[in-house]
């Protein structure tokens, strides 16, 4: 082992690089979405801004090890549904606290800031669930049908609560990121596809169920499981946009018509014509499609593939199971986001108001992506060389 390694020889220069891209292409999407005059508020010194937060959060984690994560886990885990408790019950007033955005009572609203607690819940709940499958196979090295059960089990008692709460407020999206998190450790965490099969099984009928009822039984659902109609309009105004064009659908079209607009080389940098509500937000990408069209779009679904082939990378080479689940959590809440965001604005997915990360203008997105990042940067910085067989290996790393 060496333990004598500089700074520069342990600090993840390749991620950082792959971020400074992402606040370039932010800065330029931002900067071109909020010409359409729907806000005053120039918002992309706020975007760096929270770039520049991100970076001290980032710091502030390098300083602590992977070990002290997994003693801290409980109490961050402890700590986020205290605070998703207290969002829950905190006044919900036109003017109050946690006064509803969109139909969903999601949010702090501070006055100077506006803080989205499930953001940083991620994170924490992913550190929660790495230790909690960590320990099991420490506990049980010899696998079985009974511990792989044990396990599962284990495993959706550490999702139960803040998906409870999260799914209170009700935040469909952020719902989602959870489930595909869960999903990628229990896949990591080695449990058998026999028993991965049958539960993926039950989820796809039931997720199949839900859709046929949204589309058959409305009322069935907004009375008896107490759906909210709000949500059900998101799926009508996903399959046929056009006979909603005047209400829920009208976010999908303009998305749909200016990303068609920008063809294969776009409109050019700030040539934004077609109006999209929120574009500098969960619409950013319809701006990168007009402006940059099909050739700055894939550019930058190349950037995203880059930064997950990093991450995949960095955690094949992991020998801690713990840092391995964590970044395997890590892995599926960037991708789930990338893959929601995208598709629901080109009609592949319904509308959930999940923001593309590192590119869609927020605070609260920012910093929980710094969170989850800042784990990645610790792990990187204070593991010793030998765990990578090499020098050279380190240094491709």
């Amino acid at each position: 082992m060496n333990s004598k390694r500089n700074f520069s020889d342990r600090f993840d220069w390749t991620l950082a690089f792959i971020l400074i891209l992402f606040c370039i292409v932010s800065v330029m999407a931002i900067s071109s979405a909020q010409m359409s005059g729907q806000y005053v508020v120039n918002f992309v010194p706020k975007q760096l801004f929270w770039y520049f937060v991100g970076a001290c959060i980032v710091a502030v984690m390098m300083y602590f090890d992977p070990d002290q994560y997994k003693k801290m886990a409980w109490y961050l885990y402890g700590a986020g549904i205290l605070i998703l408790i207290v969002l829950m019950v905190a006044p919900g007033g036109v003017g109050q606290i946690a006064e509803p955005r969109n139909g969903a009572k999601s949010w702090f609203h501070l006055g100077f800031a506006d803080i989205q607690p499930s953001e940083f819940m991620k994170t924490f709940y992913i550190l929660a669930l790495a230790r909690t499958v960590s320990k099991h196979h420490d506990s049980h090295p010899l696998k079985t049908f009974k511990t792989d059960m044990i396990l599962l089990g284990k495993i959706f008692l550490v999702l139960l609560v803040p998906l409870g709460l999260i799914m209170k407020q009700p935040d469909l999206g952020t719902s989602l990121v959870f489930l595909a998190i869960t999903s990628a450790v229990i896949i990591v965490a080695g449990i058998p596809w026999k028993i991965i099969l049958p539960v993926a099984s039950i989820a796809a009928v039931v997720g199949g169920s839900l859709l046929w009822m949204a589309i058959n039984m409305q009322d069935f659902l907004i009375h008896k499981l107490k759906f909210d109609p709000y949500q059900l309009a998101r799926i009508y105004s996903w399959l046929d946009p056009y006979s909603y064009s005047s209400g829920d659908g009208y976010h999908l079209i303009a998305s749909l018509n200016a990303i068609g607009s920008g063809e294969i080389f776009g409109k050019g940098f700030r040539h934004k014509e077609v109006y999209v509500p929120e574009s500098h937000t969960d619409f950013i990408f319809s701006v990168i499609g007009e402006e940059f069209g099909f050739i700055g779009a894939s550019v930058v679904i190349c950037l995203f593939f880059f930064l997950i082939f990093h991450l995949t990378k960095l955690t094949l080479r992991m020998k801690d199971p713990f840092c391995t689940y964590v970044c395997a959590g890590i892995i599926a809440m960037i991708t789930f986001h990338v893959f929601e965001n995208i598709g629901m604005t080109t009609q592949v997915l319904p509308i959930t108001g999940i923001p593309l990360p590192f590119i869609s203008y927020g605070g609260s997105a920012m910093m929980g992506n710094a969170l989850a990042l800042g784990l990645v940067f610790s792990m990187k910085f204070h593991h010793p060389t030998y765990m990578f067989g090499n020098h050279d290996d380190d240094d491709d790393f």
